[in-house]
């Protein structure tokens, strides 16, 4: 009878598995130090169990600080209890900088917001080149701090495939731009935030918006692996290229791939020969086909080096390979570098998402893909939209009316203030992109920094003009992309 017992309980033993929940698991590494048994593998941001060496001994699960690790017979996903119920103002998803910004203006103003965010540590990873324009700072009204401040820049040097080049702004005491530390930068905006009055909810994922009569009145999230309804007069979608909520309301913002930069970049130290007070630029089809690569410095030898091509350009290569590629070819500046940190993102560098509104519903920054087409920046343009949808939300909050009538007093300033140029800088992307090496090599050596300037601001007439006098050819092609 006894070994009967015991048979039973060792039939029922097999069938346990062990069962990790990702939305509750902080990857810290605890469980797999004290495996006797080493079934416990860590990746970056994954937990897997080896089923072949896993004894089913639990001490993963008597060390586990969050309860991520339980024991489940079938193998299958708990279900939730029934979802908690709470209520606030406003409800924004992503904790980037356009969210941050937001929050904070909002609750500025009195209003109450929670901010979910679904990684477990603002600012990571970054998906970023880090480079500011010093008059966003200004705009959304933030001082330039050391503690994420890593580098004033003064010029910005374009480089043609032949590698002749042309400098971007004088030489002085002016700063044309910032390189920052996002890690550290968005955690200071949620910290404005916060103590401005706003609530973080880390390790949140918003899985869809509740909707009644067309209209949006909240989020479904999921925190730490429990169900919530957050109910809310407005929602707001800061939730970044890879936006789901919006979706989930019906807008559209899905990327399409031949609008869509793929990009790789190497934080690197070591880096020799290199002008720190400059961003540096290459372009050409072998170098970075439909983009760019980059050198931004971030001092003392550290700067983000990085490559964006258009998805659909590449080939088979990858852009980890044209930046390696590009590496292997300037030992001069990179002999004794070494890479301490790698990212990979998407940057959407086309038209901005129409509408941005719906019946209590907002979009901003990255998610409704407000980038620069021409250097695929976006920190600016976001926390500029950030402030935009607060102030246009305080307003419609006052007037207890947030219906689409309302709301889209947010697109109409945002296509007056920014959307223009940005039409503009879609134009230049295009044209640009579909220029020969030759032709980029022949631009290089008549391009001038007022001209370069001029084009920055999307004011194309003196562009035009040099083109017609020096290069007839591009300049009949151009006609097509900057006058249509």
């Amino acid at each position: 009878m006894a070994e009967f017992i015991l048979l039973r309980k060792v039939m029922e033993r097999l069938k346990e598995k062990l069962w990790i929940d990702g939305n509750r698991c902080c990857y810290c590494g605890g469980c797999v130090g004290v495996c006797p048994a080493q079934a416990l593998i860590l990746m970056e941001a994954e937990l897997k169990v080896d089923r072949e060496k896993c004894t089913m001994c639990r001490y993963c699960l008597i060390f586990c600080p969050v309860e991520a690790i339980s024991i489940s017979q079938e193998g299958i996903l708990k279900q939730h209890p029934e979802a908690e119920i709470m209520t606030t103002d406003v409800v924004i998803v992503g904790a980037g900088p356009a969210g941050s910004i937001c929050a904070k203006y909002l609750a500025q103003s009195g209003v109450q917001v929670i901010v979910v965010e679904k990684r477990q540590e603002i600012g990571a990873p970054k998906r970023c080149a880090e480079a500011v324009d010093p008059k966003a700072f200004e705009a959304v009204e933030i001082r330039p701090n050391p503690l994420w401040l890593t580098n004033r820049i003064q010029t910005a040097v374009l480089y043609a495939p032949n590698e002749n080049h042309v400098t971007f702004g004088a030489r002085s005491s002016d700063e044309r731009g910032y390189i920052i530390e996002r890690k550290v930068f968005d955690k200071h905006l949620a910290k404005d935030a916060i103590r401005a009055g706003a609530r973080f909810w880390l390790k949140t994922t918003a899985l869809g918006v509740i909707q009644e009569k067309g209209r949006v009145k909240g989020v479904v999230v999921e925190h730490m692996g429990i169900a919530r309804k957050i109910l809310a007069k407005i929602v707001i979608a800061a939730d970044g290229v890879d936006s789901m909520i919006a979706q989930s309301a019906g807008l559209k913002t899905v990327n399409q791939l031949k609008y869509y930069m793929s990009c790789f970049q190497y934080e690197m130290a070591g880096l020799s020969n290199i002008d720190e007070k400059a961003i540096h630029l290459y372009y050409g089809n072998d170098v970075a086909p439909g983009g760019y690569v980059w050198i931004f410095p971030k001092g003392n030898t550290l700067a983000n080096v990085g490559v964006g091509i258009k998805a659909l350009k590449g080939g088979h290569k990858t852009p980890q390979k044209y930046l390696d590629q590009f590496i292997e070819k300037h030992p001069f500046i990179f002999q004794n570098a070494c890479p301490v940190e790698f990212n990979c993102g998407g940057v959407p560098v086309h038209q901005t998402i129409d509408p941005l509104v719906g019946d209590g519903m907002m979009i901003i920054g990255d998610a409704a893909h407000l980038v620069n087409p021409i250097t695929g920046g976006g920190i600016d343009l976001a926390m500029i939209s950030g402030r935009m949808a607060a102030e246009v939300a305080v307003e419609a909050l006052q007037k207890e009316d947030v219906r689409i009538e309302n709301l889209i007093k947010f697109q109409k300033k945002w296509d007056e203030e920014q959307g223009k140029k940005l039409k503009k800088m879609f134009k230049l992307q295009k044209f640009t992109e579909n220029l020969t090496d030759e032709d980029l090599n022949k631009l290089a050596n008549i391009l001038t920094a007022s001209v370069l300037q001029e084009l920055a601001e999307g004011k194309f007439s003196g562009f035009m003009r040099l083109l017609a006098k020096k290069l007839p050819s591009i300049a009949h092609f151009a006609v097509t992309y900057l006058r249509s």
